[in-house]
């Protein structure tokens, strides 16, 4: 069975116990609680406004919305934050780079501010890089840098830790290339459960990395040097986990 399929049964399967719960609520009081908890798929960009969204480091015209985009200048370099944290859920996120060799991403289990003197937080990093970066951005010998930086790499940044199941150093690298190029749209379904992150690109799961030092925190997307678009930005939350304090990012005023 395909990877989509299987994240279609997951999600299919996870809506119909909302719906059995939501019965079983009407007739057992004590069932309530639990129904309020199972929800479904939430917009985290309205398509008019940055409603849910806090700049962190970046300038006010570094995003802003566009004929129903969430459109991002990439200067400064910096983040945006969502309004509240995030422990287990599915992540729909759609983008797409403007310039050749763009540079971006969206960081899961973040901090939602940024130290002095760094211009990025601590965070699971899902890469997302124009495929012409690594010919833009070559080896000391000429050649182009590693193939690997375009596949939609799952990195600890900021001092996260994490252990890459395809590794390219502390980073897991895709087991296939599936990112397209300039000026197209890229889907990326992003499963974060206790410290474990499982990444689809265009339809498929490729990629994976798991034991996170931190299972909590913000989603911050990343401005980095170049224009991107984002849309159709969803999230299913989860059942929360077993996750202690040293796990959680600091809440942010």
């Amino acid at each position: 069975m395909k990877s989509t399929s299987l994240l279609r049964l997951f999600i299919g399967l996870y809506l119909t116990t909302a719906a059995a719960v939501a019965v079983l609520a009407e007739s057992d009081p004590e069932a309530e609680a639990l129904s309020a908890e199972v929800t479904g798929f939430v917009d985290l960009f309205n398509g008019r406004d940055l409603t849910g969204w806090v700049n962190v480091n970046t300038k006010p015209n570094t995003w802003q919305v566009k004929d129903g985009l969430l459109v991002c200048t990439g200067k400064p370099i910096g983040v945006m934050r969502s309004e509240k944290q995030y422990e287990n859920f599915v992540l729909h996120i759609e983008w797409r780079h403007m310039n050749a060799g763009g540079n971006s991403g969206v960081f899961v289990w973040s901090e939602g501010s940024v130290p002095k003197n760094r211009r990025l937080p601590k965070g699971m990093e899902v890469q997302m890089l124009e495929l012409d970066w690594v010919n833009l951005h070559p080896t000391r010998d000429g050649k182009p840098n590693h193939i690997g930086y375009i596949s939609g790499e799952l990195f600890g940044a900021g001092g996260l830790k994490a252990t890459p199941d395809n590794p390219r150093g502390n980073r897991s690298m895709s087991r296939e290339l599936r990112c397209k190029g300039k000026g197209e749209w890229n889907v990326y379904d992003v499963v974060c459960v206790d410290g474990t992150v499982k990444l689809s690109i265009n339809g498929k799961f490729v990629n994976s990395i798991r034991d996170s030092s931190v299972r909590k925190g913000y989603l911050c997307l990343e401005s980095e040097g170049s224009e991107i678009h984002f849309r159709n930005l969803r999230i299913l939350e989860l059942p929360p986990g077993i996750t202690t304090s040293e796990q959680t990012a600091a809440l942010v005023d």
